[in-house]
């Protein structure tokens, strides 16, 4: 009946020490500290990035919102601005909700 499979016996169960406990962690400890530097520490530095830029935010700022529309900024409150995205057609949009600024006349390109 063994013919085309190799019998398996049982071994002792070795001794596990304090060098084996420490070896069986390193892999999972290498694993999060990669984890870190290649995911949470840049989404930390673009969200510090995103917090500086919307605090430096002026009236006049050409902006491009999240949701793709380009406009000026026309009023500027504490949680809100007003975007003026055509001649007339103002949006109030979230200050988070910017996501760039735009060079100076860019909107004339546009």
């Amino acid at each position: 009946m063994s013919f085309f499979v190799s019998n398996a016996w049982a071994q002792d169960a070795a001794a596990a020490g304090p060098a084996d406990l420490v070896m069986s962690l390193l892999f999972p400890i290498g694993l999060l500290v990669l984890l870190y530097f290649l995911m949470i520490r840049p989404q930390i530095k673009r969200q510090k990035e995103h917090t500086k830029m919307v605090a430096g935010l002026a009236k006049g700022d050409e902006v491009i919102t999240i949701g793709g529309m380009a406009g000026r900024i026309i009023e500027l409150g504490e949680s809100f601005a007003i975007v003026e995205i055509a001649d007339g057609v103002q949006v109030k949009v979230r200050r988070h909700a910017v996501e760039a600024v735009l060079p100076k006349g860019s909107m004339k390109d546009l």
